[in-house]
C-alpha cells in the first residue's frame, strides 16, 4: 500500500526535502501551498497521516488540527521549532499523535512516521474515509460530516452515500444502486430508491450541500459539485 502523506509547512525548503525524503520511502506526499485552504485540500487528498507545523500562515497548525479532528481520526505529526513543553501539551492536547522538534533528523521522522502508520493501518485501526467538497464520510461509524456538523444516515442512505461516493466521477445507474442497497436486507424498488434518495438529498442540502448529488435522467446518479 502507498501511503498518502499531507504537508502542512509553510518552510519550501524544509516541505521540499521531508517530500523528497518520503517520496524515497514509497510514499505519496502533498504540500499545501495554499494556507486559507487547508481543510479543502485535506478532504480533497484524504491523506492517510498529516505533518504539522505550528507557526503557519493566516491560522495556525493548532486550529487546523482541531478543524481535522472534527471530521477525521487520521494520525497527525507535529514538526516545530517550538518544542519547548507547553507547545508539546498543547499539540496533544488539540489532538496531535506526536510531536518531533525541528531541526530533526529525516531518520528519525521516517520512523515516527512508519511507527504511526502501522499502528493506525496495520492492525485494522482505520477504516476508510471518502471524501467530496469538504464532506467526509466515515465508514468507522457509517456517519456524514460536513463543516463540523454530523449528519446522521439510516441503513439505506448510508448505502447510497458509499456507493455513490466509491465511483465518484461516474454515473452509478439506478440498478447497481438498488443491488447496494439489496445488502441491507431492505425491500427494494423503484419507488423505494427513489424516496431514500429524495430523503439524503433532503439532509445534505440542509447542512448547505446542495446539488451534492446529480440526476442523471434515465441512466442513474453522480457525485456532483455544489453550489
Amino acid at each position: 500500500m502507498t501511503y498518502r502523506i499531507l504537508i502542512v509547512e509553510d518552510d519550501k525548503g524544509i516541505a521540499e526535502g521531508v517530500s523528497a525524503c518520503l517520496a524515497s520511502w514509497g510514499m505519496e506526499t502533498r504540500r499545501v501551498e495554499d494556507f486559507r485552504t487547508v481543510m479543502d485540500i485535506f478532504a480533497a487528498y484524504a491523506p492517510q497521516l498529516v505533518l504539522m507545523d505550528i507557526t503557519l500562515p493566516y491560522m495556525s497548525g493548532y486550529h487546523w488540527c482541531s478543524e481535522i479532528r472534527k471530521v477525521s481520526p487520521v494520525p497527525i505529526l507535529f514538526l516545530s521549532s517550538a518544542s519547548d513543553n507547553m507547545n508539546i501539551i498543547m499539540a496533544m492536547n488539540m489532538g496531535a499523535d506526536d510531536f518531533i522538534a525541528k531541526p530533526f533528523d529525516s531518520n528519525v521522522l521516517v520512523a515516527k512516521i512508519q511507527a504511526l502508520l502501522r499502528r493506525t493501518y496495520d492492525f485494522g485501526g482505520a477504516a476508510p474515509i471518502l471524501t467530496h467538497a469538504g464532506a467526509v464520510l466515515q465508514t468507522a461509524d457509517n456517519c456524514l460530516t460536513y463543516n463540523g456538523q454530523k449528519i446522521s444516515l439510516s441503513k439505506n442512505e448510508y448505502r447510497i452515500l458509499l456507493t455513490l461516493l466509491q465511483n465518484k466521477g461516474k454515473i452509478v445507474s439506478r440498478e447497481k444502486l438498488m443491488e447496494a442497497l439489496w445488502q441491507t436486507d431492505s425491500f427494494v424498488d423503484e419507488n423505494t430508491l427513489t424516496v431514500n434518495v429524495g430523503r439524503l438529498r433532503k439532509k445534505l442540502d440542509a447542512v448547505g450541500l446542495e446539488n451534492f448529488i446529480e440526476t442523471k435522467f434515465g441512466v442513474g446518479y453522480v457525485i456532483g459539485g455544489t453550489k
